[in-house]
Formats: C-alpha cells, structure tokens, sequence
C-alpha cells in the first residue's frame, strides 16, 4: 500500500473549488513550483491550464492563491 499524495487535498480543493482540474504533470509543475512561493505556484496553476496568466482576471488568481494557501500540506 503506497503512502497517500500530500498534495491530493490541495489539488481536490482547486478543482472543487476554483474549477482547475490538473493532470498529473500540471500538478507536478506546482509542486516544483511551490518552493519558489506562492505566487509561483500560481503561475504554475495557470501554465497547466494554457492559461495566459498576465491577463487572467484577478479575482480568479486570487481565488487560486488563496486555494493553494489554505490547501498545503503540513
């Protein structure tokens, strides 16, 4: 039995509650992404989702900060 995904939670919580479902290979460039900040970690959401993230509304990345901010594993 393989040890459970840290990062499922925060995944489950941006697709449930922002709309952004990532596939595996979006989630492993947030993960990689996150230790360079927050702010990274969005920009990695958004580049997953072909998103242009410079002109995404800022109530969406807001919605998305916020989501991965209340999410992370311990």
């Amino acid at each position: 039995m393989s040890a459970p995904d840290p990062y499922e939670p925060m995944f489950s919580a941006l697709c449930r509650e922002v709309g952004y479902c990532l596939h595996a290979k979006g989630q492993k460039r947030v993960i990689e992404a996150l230790p360079k900040g927050l702010d990274a970690a969005v920009r990695a959401v958004f580049a997953a989702e072909g998103v242009d993230e410079p002109n995404a509304p800022g109530d969406v990345k807001r919605a998305v900060r916020e989501c991965l901010k209340a999410n992370l594993p311990a």
